[in-house]
């Protein structure tokens, strides 16, 4: 949006204009449901952040400064109720979700068996059946390495928004994103190396 558009869009929801509110849910409510669902893995969840982030945001518009796009405050919303959805659900399982790749700053990623999924064909990688295999495999990421993947990596969002949402620093956004690609490609590996086994049967 762009930066005008944006600042009317803003004066109208300080305003408490109604058509202010439809075109901020209208423009908004797909990417944040996307962010949501891929954190969450539960449609049902993801309709939940989905209500309470824009809720917050209207209640709190108020008080934003605009010290940041309202894209990216309404992005830290959504995530952070995600990311207290995904605590919650570690507390009441009492299962430890501990980094496998090492702590956020110190420490060097498990060794990999790391398997070239170029060898399966671009339409492989594309399949329904993949990218089902591909959300169960983000869904299993470690929730700070999991944040960083879906905003930079599945939202394309740059570096300094990720870090800016996540409130950390854009390195840190990089390391996570980096133990993040490496820990999806060893989960993936097997799974893409036998698929391209597969056709390569059939050929």
């Amino acid at each position: 949006m762009a930066a005008g558009s944006e600042a009317d869009m803003l004066s109208g929801l300080r305003a408490g204009d109604p058509a202010a509110f439809r075109q901020f849910v209208d423009l908004y409510s797909a990417d944040i449901y996307g962010v949501a669902l891929k954190l969450l893995g539960n449609e049902q969840e993801a309709e939940d952040v989905l209500q309470e982030t824009f809720l917050s945001a209207f209640e709190a518009i108020g008080r934003f400064e605009g010290r940041s796009r309202l894209s990216t405050w309404l992005y830290r919303i959504a995530t952070n109720a995600s990311l207290s959805r995904l605590r919650k659900r570690r507390r009441a399982a009492t299962v430890s979700l501990d980094d496998p790749a090492g702590d956020e700053v110190g420490g060097e990623p498990r060794s990999l068996a790391l398997v070239d999924w170029s060898a399966a064909p671009d339409e492989q990688l594309l399949s329904t059946e993949a990218r089902l295999e591909m959300d169960r495999a983000i869904a299993e990421l470690p929730e700070t390495l999991r944040s960083a993947f879906v905003l930079r990596d599945v939202q394309g969002m740059s570096g300094e928004e990720t870090a800016e949402i996540l409130e950390i620093s854009v390195q840190a956004v990089k390391t996570r994103l980096h133990r993040a690609r490496l820990w999806l490609r060893e989960r993936l590996s097997g799974y893409f190396s036998e698929r391209a086994r597969v056709v390569r049967g059939r050929a």
